[in-house]
């Protein structure tokens, strides 16, 4: 019997990217507070009785459809742990641009693990399904639950916080692919300027936003824009028109600015769009 779930995969933002140190593999430990919006792919899951097969379509031509497609790992990781014999067809459709920084391979992966989860009625809470999560990326297990968060360690340790009012964001991506390995490894923890995320999530806790963007950053912002200055002009361009806070996302590309009214989102996205194609208007989740 075919069963069909889908799920909606919506985009991660970073209100805040700080890494105090590496692990001695190599790798960051993050300290980071994220938030979703409301610019979301849609992931169908459906189920069949062909027992080897893993299949993943999507409307984008940039993405693989193998085992290096998040999606299909996620499908793999739990098929194989809890031996489902079942096949799994995957399809895809894509809203958030593609090696963006807005974690949208991460998201299609966490909503296949929440479909399948259903769908063979697991029982898992989300809490499992993030530290299953953890072994597709690090981005993955934030995505499981897909609202405002202290994310910590390699990504698996969430700290929910409390929703916040409703404010529009204004997401936009220049024509720029940035390599988020290379980013990484040019990191110089000597100079980072760390961020105050304690006062972040009180200011959060106490639901005072406008308290809260005083703290808001991405350390990671003078080594993505080194490479690539007009990141930089792009979010000046946003804070010049007067938005609560601009800033860029992940290791970028994509610049977002948080506005507390829709008449100054639009108005930011009506005078970027001349020269940053895509650009979206949402509002946080």
């Amino acid at each position: 019997m075919v069963m069909r779930v889908t799920e909606k995969a919506p985009a991660k933002l970073n209100l805040s990217l700080d890494t105090p140190m590496r692990y001695f593999d190599g790798s960051p430990r993050w300290d980071m507070v994220m938030t979703s919006a409301d610019l979301a792919d849609y992931v169908t899951v459906e189920t069949h009785q062909r027992p080897t097969t893993i299949k993943v379509y999507t409307d984008s031509g940039f993405l693989p459809n193998d085992q290096r497609n998040l999606a299909y790992q996620a499908a793999h990781i739990l098929k194989s742990r809890f031996h489902c014999r079942e096949g799994v067809t995957i399809h895809i459709r894509k809203n958030i641009p593609v090696a963006a920084g807005l974690g949208g391979g991460s998201s299609d992966a966490a909503a296949v693990l929440r479909a399948l989860n259903n769908i063979w009625r697991l029982g898992l809470s989300l809490a499992e399904l993030a530290k299953i999560a953890l072994t597709i990326d690090s981005d993955v297990p934030y995505c499981v639950y897909s609202r405002l968060a202290h994310v910590t360690g390699h990504g698996e340790e969430i700290e929910l916080l409390p929703a916040q009012p409703h404010y529009w964001a204004v997401i936009a991506k220049q024509q720029i692919s940035v390599s988020t390995p290379q980013i990484l490894r040019q990191i110089n923890y000597e100079q980072l300027k760390h961020l105050d995320n304690e006062r972040l999530i009180a200011s959060l806790r106490a639901q005072d936003w406008q308290e809260a963007v005083k703290y808001m950053g991405n350390v990671l912002e003078p080594v993505t824009m080194s490479f690539y200055p007009e990141i930089r002009r792009l979010k000046d361009k946003m804070a010049s028109l007067g938005a609560d806070v601009a800033q860029m996302s992940g290791t970028g590309p994509t610049v977002f600015a948080i506005c507390h009214t829709a008449s100054r989102a639009k108005r930011i996205q009506n005078s970027i769009s001349g020269f940053c194609r895509d650009v979206h208007v949402v509002t946080l989740l």
